[in-house]
């Protein structure tokens, strides 16, 4: 749900520069689990919510998500955050996993990755299962959207 993450990437400050991303070499292990769990028959979804225009971020996100999200098998869409104004959404970015088990996932305001918490609270399990599935029923498939 942020505009930015860890800008001080290296794979980010590569694209800045002009380098070429090569998602398998520089991500093998992305591949390997979303291989695995997908073996399982179970989806990889993910909805990004950003704000328009995008920023160099999320430019450098949506260029790389056909060789890295989308190759790897993950499904990927993008909601536009007007479009969300009456979504109740939680506070932090997560993964769910199973419909049992939330991993949220705390940013300090400069886009640093400051932490996991996993939670098995039904009410926040609740929360996030809806919230997920209100911004997917409403976001563009990665491959229909186009960057503002």
């Amino acid at each position: 749900m942020r505009d930015g993450y860890m800008l001080d990437d290296p794979a980010f400050i590569d694209w800045k520069a002009g380098k070429k991303i090569d998602p398998h070499a520089r991500w093998p292990q992305w591949f390997e689990w979303v291989e695995r769990v997908r073996s399982r028959g179970v989806e990889v979804r993910r909805a990004r919510i950003i704000s328009e225009p995008v920023s160099e971020y999320v430019r450098f996100e949506h260029e790389i998500t056909t060789d890295l999200n989308v190759a790897a098998g993950e499904q990927v869409r993008w909601l536009p955050r007007r479009q969300a104004t009456d979504l109740a959404l939680p506070g932090n970015d997560f993964w769910m996993f199973d419909g049992k088990i939330v991993q949220l996932n705390h940013f300090a305001g400069s886009g640093e990755s400051i932490g996991h918490e996993t939670v098995t609270d039904p009410r926040v399990i609740a929360l996030c299962g809806s919230a997920f599935e209100a911004v997917w029923e409403r976001a563009v498939p990665h491959e229909e959207y186009q960057l503002a």
